[in-house]
């Protein structure tokens, strides 16, 4: 049976095998940082980002065995239910109740840069650290038919929601907010001209104001848990050393930071990558690919102890500079793990080296982004919430603008909200573009200068 949550936690950190969750950008960061799937004696223990755990225990009252359901129609599953596009991994109790369902796109580290054709569901079993958790667990693992629907079809909406495995992306109350901001706004506005109910004309204005102030809420506590986070006390950071210029961007966002548990990997935009350091899907090998024929260094390679590559980093921008040479030493040096070079056998009628390979991804974002591309990357609304609403807000805000030179309080106060609503989606966006332009990502010349 699951733990209700809120109960309180040992903050400790889990022994191997543990999944972590795929990675996440700022905004979502503290998922990443907390949230982990793991055993702990004779019981499967699910921690979500505010470390509440749900605690499944094996036995005649708990789970039996796990049944892995691989996704039926790819196509379909990646359109409608992208989460399960690797698959579900569902943990069953007594005449084969569902007690538990893990998609396994939500614990895959790497879910953001491998495609859905590039990676067996099965491959992915072993890489999440899922079929180390059965076997720890010691319950048999069968693979199934896809249900009718996809997994989570089947149920109440109150099963589906405690007894799912999965992240979302924006806390729930965001979207109650901005749901009941454009309906009341919408309510609002048709009783104000239609029933000339003036002061229905502020409530409309306040109603549409709850979508960037529930933008902007979350945004300011995720940039205060960042700052305040202490997950990565006493860790080792590696910074690139690009062999030319790079963006400051680059420069100051990109990193790898080494912890006693975990590997973690922050691309050009912000979003990290945890990777653990022991067990069958931790990081036990280092690999410099190198060309075939020229033997120029081209990439690192993090692999597992299966022999797969988990990151990839493009050896021209992280260890061709002045400081290059020594930071992969170092690296190799706090990664305590075995390191060789291997030739890299390039796809057939490839035009660039790292075309055919499962992480090529990795190589556009751990690497120095156009300004045009990074700016689409980190942009709230293009990256998270959708661009337009940068078009819809202004021009629902403008229908109560005029209010401002009136002078009837109802009609000037909801101009005025309307107007606060205009600069709160609008200055973030400009700002955010501004600064992109003129500093953030304008390539720095002198890339080894502490930026």
């Amino acid at each position: 049976m699951a733990e209700q949550p809120g109960q309180s936690v040992s903050l400790r950190q889990p022994a191997e095998p543990v999944a972590r969750p795929a990675g996440a950008l700022p905004h979502n960061a503290h998922v990443v940082r907390r949230a982990r799937l793991y055993v702990e004696g004779h019981t499967l223990v699910v921690r979500d980002a505010r470390f509440r755990e749900r605690r499944y225990v094996v036995g005649a009252d708990g789970i039996r065995q796990a049944v892995f359901y691989p996704p039926g129609d790819l196509w379909e599953t990646v359109q409608k239910r992208p989460v399960e596009r690797w698959g579900v991994l569902v943990f069953k109790g007594e005449a084969e109740r569902d007690v538990l369902r893990v998609p396994l796109a939500a614990w895959l580290p790497e879910a953001g840069v491998v495609g859905a054709m590039d990676l067996g569901p099965s491959k992915c079993l072993d890489r999440t650290g899922l079929r180390d958790l059965v076997a720890t667990l010691g319950i048999p693992l069968e693979e199934g038919l896809q249900p009718t629907g996809g997994i989570g079809a089947q149920g109440d909406s109150r099963e589906i929601r405690l007894d799912r495995a999965v992240h979302a992306d924006l806390p729930r109350w965001h979207s109650w907010a901005r749901g009941l901001g454009m309906f009341g706004w919408f309510v609002a506005v048709v009783t104000a001209f239609a029933a000339d109910l003036i002061w229905a004309m502020p409530v409309a204005a306040c109603a549409l104001l709850l979508i960037p102030a529930s933008d902007g809420v979350v945004r300011i506590a995720a940039w205060w848990r960042n700052r305040r986070s202490d997950s990565f006390v006493g860790a080792l950071m590696f910074r690139p050393s690009p062999e030319a210029g790079a963006t400051r961007r680059f420069l100051r966002t990109a990193s790898v930071r080494v912890l006693p548990h975990d590997v973690v990997l922050t691309n050009a935009v912000g979003e990290e990558r945890w990777l653990g350091r022991t067990g069958a899907h931790g990081v036990a090998r280092l690999v410099r690919l190198v060309a075939p024929t020229t033997g120029e260094s081209l990439a690192v390679e993090f692999q597992d102890r299966n022999g797969e590559a988990r990151a990839l980093l493009p050896w021209k921008y992280w260890f061709a500079g002045r400081q290059g040479r020594d930071r992969w030493s170092e690296l190799k040096a706090a990664l305590d793990v075995p390191a060789a070079d291997e030739k890299l056998r390039h796809a057939k009628n490839a035009t660039v080296w790292w075309q055919g390979h499962m992480l090529s991804a990795d190589v556009r974002k751990m690497s120095p982004m156009d300004a045009k591309e990074a700016r689409k990357e980190t942009d709230w609304h293009r990256a998270v919430i959708g661009r337009n609403e940068l078009l819809a807000l202004p021009l629902f805000s403008a229908v109560l603008l005029a209010g401002l030179f009136s002078d009837e309080l109802p009609a000037f106060l909801a101009g005025l909200l309307s107007a606060l609503t205009i600069a709160a989606a609008l200055v973030p966006a400009v700002g955010s573009a501004l600064g992109s332009r003129f500093s953030y990502d304008k390539v720095i010349e002198k890339a080894e200068v502490n930026v």
